[in-house]
């Protein structure tokens, strides 16, 4: 996976939900919270597997939602930051934190309801192998995001520190059929991308994503979005 040496510093994980989801980008946490919740719902008595779960920002709220989630990454401190949060939050009796290898997932064939990951494929260098042992463990539904080969993505993709793998939508299906499921629904945001809405503030990342929005839902706005939801089924 790319960045992993990057990933795993104890800096990094205290400092990157504040870097990211602060300013403008609490509405990329939004708008990602939203998707999941949208894919996922009703989540009560599930048994849910978050792949990459970092910080524990997806993990938490579903364990919130009632359901039995375990969250699954290869960095140490990322997970302590999550195990923090789910004692905050009063969840930590249903929420399992496992440091793990996502190509090798330690559960038996279709252990969970769901198996999900978010921003987690940009950095994949064998996706069809994640996307296989994704598919593996669940019984029923696979939801992951990637971010789109022709987009304003592209645009500053080399700049970030751990890089991105970026896809077309025909890849994606690829992906999804080879590992041996079919796609139930899509959807497609940000023509803006996120590095934009993490460098300003509120009063000017609001009404930009107004305008995003807007966009999105014309004719051209799949087209144009940097981010697609991938929602499949065994």
């Amino acid at each position: 996976m790319k960045g992993q040496e990057w990933y795993q510093a104890s800096e990094v994980a205290e400092e990157y939900d504040e870097k990211r989801f602060s300013r403008g980008g609490r509405l990329i946490d939004r708008r990602e919270k939203e998707a999941v919740l949208d894919a996922l719902e009703p989540v009560a008595g599930k048994r849910v597997l978050e792949i990459a779960c970092g910080t524990g920002r997806f993990t938490v709220m579903l364990a919130e939602r009632d359901a039995n989630v375990t969250g699954l990454d290869i960095s140490g401190p990322m997970l302590q930051e999550g195990r923090q949060k789910a004692h905050q939050s009063g969840v930590a009796d249903h929420l399992e934190f496992m440091r793990g290898d996502a190509a090798r997932l330690p559960f038996p064939d279709d252990h969970f309801d769901t198996v999900f990951a978010m921003r987690f494929f940009h950095l994949a260098d064998t996706p069809a192998k994640f996307l296989s042992e994704m598919a593996r463990v669940s019984k029923d539904q696979v939801f992951f995001d990637t971010f789109n080969r022709f987009s304003t993505r592209s645009l500053y993709n080399w700049l970030l520190p751990m890089g991105s793998r970026l896809y077309s939508a025909g890849e994606v299906e690829r992906l999804v059929e080879g590992a041996g499921l079919h796609l139930a629904d899509d959807d497609h945001d940000f023509v803006v991308p996120y590095g934009f809405y993490r460098k300003v503030p509120d009063w000017v990342a609001d009404p930009v994503r107004n305008a995003d929005i807007t966009i999105g839902r014309s004719f051209a706005g799949n087209a144009l979005a940097s981010v697609s939801y991938w929602d499949a089924r065994v």
